[in-house]
Parts: C-alpha cells; structure tokens; sequence
C-alpha cells in the first residue's frame, strides 16, 4: 500500500569531500596558468579541455575555469570565430588554472603528457579574496530525503 512517502531507503547520505587541499589562503602569492587550445584538441577520446580540468582536480588544485572565446588566431594564422548561429565552429579555448606555485609547477609533467604542443603560460599573482581553509569542515552531510520543488 503506497502511504505517498518516498521510499528512503534507496536514498543515501552523501558525503562532500573535503576541501581543505583544494583552496588558496585568503590573500597572499599565488600561481596562475593558463593553457591556451581548441575546442577541436582531444585527449584519449575526450575534449583536451575536460581531460586538463579533470586532472587538475584530482592532484586537487584549488581551481580551474574553461573559457570559450568568440574569436581568436594562433600561430598558423586561420582566423576561428562563430559566424552566426553555427554551433560547429572550432572556436579557441583557455583554461586558467590557479594555486600555489609548487602545486601549479608539480602539474605540469601531468600536462606535458597530455599537451605536447600548444601555448601554456604561468604567472606570478596575488590573491586579494578567496576562500581560507582553516574552518572549512572535513565532510558534510547531506540531508537523506530527496528535496521537493
């Protein structure tokens, strides 16, 4: 007989991992790099773009953020851009990824391997806001029941 409960048990708590590694001090120096790609790239069957992010977050690094360009050219010279509503266009992306310079340096073999060729640069910046570690909680539980909307 349905009561018009959900039925919980199927649903688990889930756990949020920690993101105490993954974050950079509130304010102080930093590292930003920035690898410059197509939409195009791949790496071992998958957008180079998405591969770059996803080990990036596994070696935890405090952050990485894809941005797609409208426009832009690299060394050979052919102009990429979306010409009007084309959503086939091979347009120019860059990844930032930002942390503390030895984690950002330790990342890098890890993205030669995937990237043998292309722009990649690295740069010295300060962070001015950001999140601090210090009392960020190891793992939060999430409520069990399904959320209604």
């Amino acid at each position: 007989m349905d009561s018009g409960k959900p039925d919980l048990g199927k649903f688990r708590p889930r756990l949020i991992a920690s993101r105490r590694d993954r974050t950079v001090d509130r304010a102080g120096p930093a590292a930003i790099l920035r690898i410059f790609t197509s939409e195009d790239a791949r790496h071992e069957r998958r957008p180079l773009y998405e591969a770059i992010v996803l080990a990036g977050r596994e070696m935890h690094l405090a952050g990485a953020t894809v941005l797609r360009s409208p426009m832009g050219f690299g060394p050979s010279g052919r102009l990429r851009t979306v010409r009007g509503w084309s959503l086939a266009a091979c347009l120019p992306i860059v990844i930032e990824i930002i942390d503390s310079e030895e984690k950002i340096t330790a990342f890098l073999p890890r993205l030669r391997d995937m990237m043998p060729e292309g722009l990649v640069t690295l740069e010295r910046v300060r962070v001015v806001s950001g999140t601090e570690a210090e009392g960020v909680p190891q793992a939060r539980r999430l409520p069990a029941e399904p959320v209604e909307g």
